[in-house]
């Protein structure tokens, strides 16, 4: 049975960037479908990324606190342990995130439909339900929002029992005693460093010289250096010949430097790949880049005028928070909806272990475009806050023009990171001198005040440097 219905917007897919998307049309008052293949609304970020790997990180997080603290608390965990123990209260965090999306959906009118989507044209949808029946919707605009899944090389042989991907990682029923990671980007590290915590002995493999390379080399020491002491050890600069389960007890992984190691699980995260198999994207003339991701515009707009697609679809940057963004503008788009300004910058934050966050320009990014730019530092177990939680390996960097008088980007490594880095975001938006963080106040005690520190780091380098300057003037001067 076909039956079909019209609607102003069909969206396919309900995840951050789907939501937000539905949403914003139903807000502007048009006939909204909302189209998602699993049995619940959120999308791969709530039941298999985002929610589940962070609720893993807060139990790995409090047993590090406890062995800071080791002279207080005697705490090991148990042999045998179960992973699900560790995560309890994952089912009520979902259930509850479930219910507030749901909640969201419908009281703003939208119907859902649980199926699989595939386009039939530029101004259709068909919709297959487990049942068997389909249903066709006819659509004046459509938002493509299906994101992404594991990337897995064809040589490795995934069997989602002894060698995971990040999907089927938190499946484990038990902690191993040691685990292989493949892959040195955002993923891998943050399951990496999150099972080191835990006692489990961790490689981390990776073709490139240091892990997540496109961050600012002073970060990536520190998150080495902090995965180093809990269990862990990097192998950098090598690829595997071949992954292998050897029938009992052990993952066996050769690599190209001659090295065997060998573990009792293996986790592969060798990227990610979009969700665009089996959506008819040729019965509507969506084009795909080389990277097999969907072609858009500035407006998310693909080669169909009336389609629109938005989040892991469309390639980098891949984040949530961004995905939301692209939904709401991509609307605006679509509905002739002034948007507002087009967003200038956007922070990364990875929940490693400790937390690494970004905005703005690198230190060598900076010099590449400024020149002589100047830095400023701040270690986070010179301020008081960093102090009193015993944080290690915590550092906020400030990176400004060569006259110290226009912050060009911050990094941050350690606790909190994730949240001190809008201060940052902020003050970039806004131009901001890097005198605003001396000329206002900072509560103290406060990780906040790495910022006061940093700056005061880099307007001392720039009084340095205006020394050395004027001695070298008055040199030249003396010898002429």
């Amino acid at each position: 049975m076909n039956s079909h219905s019209h609607y102003d917007l069909v969206v396919i897919g309900s995840g951050p960037g789907g939501q937000k998307a539905a949403v914003q049309g139903a807000k502007a008052g048009r006939r909204v479908a909302l189209i998602e293949s699993e049995r619940q609304v959120g999308g791969a970020c709530v039941y298999q990324g985002t929610i589940p790997s962070k609720t893993l990180r807060e139990a790995a997080l409090t047993l590090m606190r406890f062995k800071r603290d080791a002279s207080i608390f005697n705490v090991a965990l148990r042999e045998g342990l179960e992973v699900s123990s560790l995560m309890s209260r994952l089912d009520q965090v979902l259930a509850a995130h479930h219910k507030f999306i749901s909640e969201h959906i419908e009281s703003n009118g939208i119907d859902l439909f649980h199926g699989r989507a595939r386009l039939s044209g530029a101004r259709a949808v068909e919709v297959r339900f487990l049942d068997g029946s389909r249903k066709t919707l006819g659509a004046d605009q459509i938002i493509i929002a299906t994101g992404s899944r594991p990337r897995t090389p064809p040589e490795i042989p995934v069997d989602h029992e002894h060698i995971l991907d990040s999907d089927s990682i938190l499946s484990m029923i038990y902690l191993p005693r040691s685990l292989t990671v493949l892959g040195g980007g955002v993923i891998s590290c943050e399951y990496a460093s999150i099972f080191s915590l835990l006692g489990v002995e961790v490689t981390l493999i990776d073709k490139a010289s240091r892990p997540m390379s496109f961050l600012d080399p002073e970060l990536t020491a520190k998150f080495v250096s902090h995965f180093e002491r809990y269990s862990g050890r990097f192998l950098g600069q090598r690829q595997t010949r071949s992954v292998r389960w050897d029938g009992r007890t052990q993952v066996v992984a050769e690599l190209d430097s001659g090295e065997v190691i060998r573990s009792d699980k293996m986790l592969v995260a060798l990227g990610r790949s979009a969700n665009v198999e089996g959506l008819g994207l040729e019965t509507a003339g969506i084009e795909l880049t080389s990277r097999g991701h969907i072609k858009v515009d500035e407006h998310y707009r693909t080669s169909a005028p009336n389609i629109f697609a938005v989040g892991d679809v469309i390639g980098h940057p891949a984040l949530a928070a961004c995905s939301m963004e692209q939904g709401r503008r991509a609307i605006c788009h679509a509905l002739n909806i002034d948007p507002g300004h087009a967003f200038e910058i956007v922070p990364i934050g990875i929940y490693a272990v400790p937390e690494i966050a970004s905005v703005g320009l690198t230190e060598e990014q900076a010099r590449q475009q400024y020149g002589d730019i100047l830095v400023g530092r701040a270690q986070f177990d010179e301020i008081a806050r960093g102090q009193i939680a015993g944080i290690q390996d915590g550092l906020l960097k400030m990176v400004a023009d060569p006259q110290g008088n226009r912050i060009l980007g911050v990094q941050i490594v350690g606790d909190g990171a994730t949240d001190l880095i809008h201060v940052g975001e902020l003050a970039l938006l806004n131009h901001n001198n890097v005198s605003v963080f001396l000329e206002n106040i900072l509560n103290f005690p406060t990780l906040g005040e790495a910022y006061r520190v940093a700056a005061l780091n880099l307007l001392n380098e720039a009084r340095l440097r205006g020394e050395r300057a004027l001695s070298l003037s008055e040199k030249i001067r003396a010898a002429a």
